[in-house]
């Protein structure tokens, strides 16, 4: 179970299905859904994900306080040490809640040791402090205590039902073990190299089924134990290839990646980097990344999740955060660092992202990535001269109209061979490794840092050939827009101006690039 959608409403027509991840689930006691609102159907994979996962305990937390009396009184992270196995804090609800209660109370009637307030509302009786822990415990046959039994027997895997029906041999225990470690190297192989897992006709005839079974079947092939448990020798219930088990072994591949994360991190301070971003459905999403020090000095990068936003605004991003940290356990009060790129809703000095979470904890240190100004200083000086944005009108109409199809583009590559041939047989150009190779037009982009660069350098170095191919377009094109917008080319692009700013801003940009690498370098000090 990868994920429960809003799928059919199968056995109890008046639930309605959640949306509900099994290998992250929301983790806030104070704001999550209780499992009675869950599809009977789902609860108990529900319970399982949440016993896997653990009780949240945030223990670096600032624990918000209130005044009981006459004295300021609030959670006490100690409180862990004693009744770690159950209790939990909400960081949304500033309040205490039972784990195991959260679970199974609503198979239970019958109020005893803070009724629903350890459930539903939370316990922020702060001033009867352990005694208020011990009452909700109570006696051996509390409502706790069972739940707590309840929690134990679920997890406890030979005592469920389908383990008393079901009594595997041990050799088809053996024979489930190749088959799941045969079909778990492939996957580990296909996300360490980023290739897609299925294609798009798996069917018994297809000659192509995608690489995750392919990948499967050549391991077959080549050894012989897996051979004889996998794939038509497997049982056709148990082949271990559909899709919904490839979504669970990668999100439980991410899960565990996660863990390892921040169980390298500990307790250490960290900094985060926040970008949000739109993925190919138009939803806006957020990314999280944490930087923090190893133990043996060396500065790492560790990429936390991406959280889907409503929109970007900074307090909608600030919420997200928060949550994507709290389901790690980690607070706002171990940040030390903030980097974000210079859009006004993540730096600005009021309402901005990084201004929020400064009203929060004012020990996080806010850097803007040096190599991102540099390129935002060279597109706004660009842009203001207008000899320098005349050059790139021309080289954006060149890339529109020679690239445009690929007759211009082998046009184009022919007359930059010869040009190449001659310019060796004149010895005016050395061969070697490396040298004289094919080159493209590229188009400047504010956002790709060097790419003025590299398009003043193609230009300069395809000149002739580009000469060549625009007159070649205004003598045989039929559109005449076309012809039109060639000519203009024609008489523009040769001009003393326009030749004189392009070989300046070759040596302006050159120097630029040199210090824009050196800040994109990964042990740099400044990205």
């Amino acid at each position: 179970m990868a994920g429960l959608a809003n799928t059919s409403n199968r056995g109890s027509s008046k639930f309605s299905r959640i949306d509900f991840n099994v290998f992250d689930p929301p983790s806030d006691p104070g704001t999550r859904p209780q499992i009675c609102e869950y599809h009977p159907n789902d609860r108990e994979g529900v319970r399982r994900s949440y016993l896997a996962k653990g009780p949240c305990q945030p223990k670096l937390h600032d624990f918000v306080g209130r005044e009981i009396g006459t004295r300021l009184r609030g959670f006490n992270p100690r409180w862990y040490d004693d009744f770690g196995s159950w209790l939990e804090y909400s960081m949304e609800k500033e309040a205490m809640y039972c784990f195991f209660c959260f679970l199974f109370k609503s198979e239970l009637r019958g109020r005893q040791g803070g009724g629903d307030a350890f459930v539903v509302t939370g316990w922020k009786a702060w001033n009867k402090g352990k005694d208020a822990l011990l009452s909700h415990i109570g006696k051996a046959n509390s409502i706790h205590m069972q739940n707590e039994s309840k929690a134990r027997a679920l997890l406890n895997q030979r005592q469920s039902i389908s383990s008393c029906f079901i009594r595997q041999t041990e050799k088809s225990r053996k024979d489930h073990r190749v088959r799941l470690n045969a079909s778990l190297d492939c996957i580990r192989y296909l996300l360490c190299q980023g290739m897609a897992f299925r294609a798009h006709d798996e069917s018994a005839n297809s000659r192509n089924k995608g690489n995750f079974i392919e990948l499967l079947k050549f391991l077959a092939d080549h050894n012989a134990d897996v051979k004889n448990v996998a794939l038509e020798n497997a049982p056709k219930n148990l082949q271990l290839i559909s899709s919904d088990f490839q979504k669970e072994m990668v999100h439980a591949a991410a899960h565990e990646t996660t863990i390892a994360i921040i169980r390298e991190l500990g307790d250490e301070l960290f900094a985060i980097l926040v970008d949000e971003s739109r993925d190919v459905s138009c939803k806006e999403q957020m990314a999280l990344v944490i930087r923090f020090v190893r133990k043996d000095g060396s500065t790492v990068e560790r990429f936390l999740g991406i959280v889907h936003v409503l929109n970007t605004a900074a307090a909608t991003l600030k919420v997200a955060m928060e949550s994507k940290l709290a389901e790690h356990s980690l607070s706002l009060s171990r940040i030390r660092g903030q980097g974000y790129d210079g859009a006004s809703n993540m730096r600005g000095e009021f309402n901005g992202l990084k201004s929020l979470i400064l009203k929060t904890n004012s020990s996080v240190y806010y850097v803007h990535c040096f190599a991102h100004q540099l390129q935002l200083t060279l597109v706004a000086v660009a842009n203001s001269h207008i000899d320098v944005a005349h050059l790139f009108t021309l080289t954006d109409k060149i890339q529109n109209i020679v690239g445009a199809s690929c007759k211009r583009k082998d046009m184009l590559r022919e007359r930059q061979a010869a040009e190449i041939a001659k310019a060796l047989n004149n010895g005016e150009k050395e061969t070697g490794k490396g040298q004289n190779q094919e080159m493209g037009l590229s188009r400047a982009g504010a956002t790709r840092w060097g790419s003025h660069y590299g398009t003043v350098n193609n230009v300069i170095g395809l000149f002739t050939p580009i000469l060549d191919v625009l007159e070649m377009i205004e003598e045989e094109a039929v559109d005449f827009n076309k012809k039109g917008e060639a000519k203009v080319l024609l008489d523009g692009l040769p001009s003393f101006d326009c030749v004189f700013v392009l070989h300046l801003m070759q040596d302006v940009l050159g120097l630029t690039n040199v210090l824009s690498q050196a800040l994109q370098k990964k042990r740099s000090r400044y990205c």
